[in-house]
């Protein structure tokens, strides 16, 4: 089976702009949720992928994906995603042995940049750079599939 193991951050600060690597447009869409996992779909660039993403448990959940052809994988954004959608810029840098991916999200999530980087094991070792701001991988609010019912934007009163 195929497992995910990553940890997620707040980013305190833009010095990690300096050291960018890549930048991708994102837009993906949630096709299905059950209690189980979740199904997605993910446009970035000329590249698309479905998804099926198990329970966070841990840092760790089952992940299957599978290449999908972009222009199907737009039809499947406007057909089955119901405005479940979120758009993000993903931007990947390397810091020491990690390669780190930061999620600068638009729309009603304008403001919310997350750090995750990948690891091999729950309990490997990872040197944070100095802008990683407070972990939250495990609060819920900051998954992608929260963010399109529950948006960033919403999360404060005025």
């Amino acid at each position: 089976m195929a497992v995910e193991i990553e940890r997620k951050f707040l980013v305190a600060s833009a010095a990690w702009r300096d050291n960018v690597d890549s930048s991708v447009a994102m837009v993906q869409g949630y096709i299905a949720e059950t209690e189980t996992c979740s199904i997605r779909v993910r446009v970035a660039g000329d590249r698309a992928w479905i998804n099926f993403k198990g329970l966070t448990i841990g840092a760790r959940r089952s992940e299957f994906e599978y290449a999908v052809p972009a222009d199907e994988a737009r039809e499947m954004l406007a057909l089955y995603c119901g405005g479940r959608v979120i758009e993000k810029t993903r931007h990947h840098l390397r810091c020491g042995d990690h390669t780190w991916e930061i999620d600068e999200f638009d729309g009603a999530n304008t403001g919310l940049i997350v750090a995750e980087v990948e690891l091999e094991c729950e309990d490997e070792q990872v040197s944070l750079p100095a802008w990683v701001g407070e972990e939250v991988t495990h609060d819920p609010r900051y998954y992608n599939i929260r963010l399109v019912t529950q948006p960033f934007s919403e999360w404060f009163d005025d």
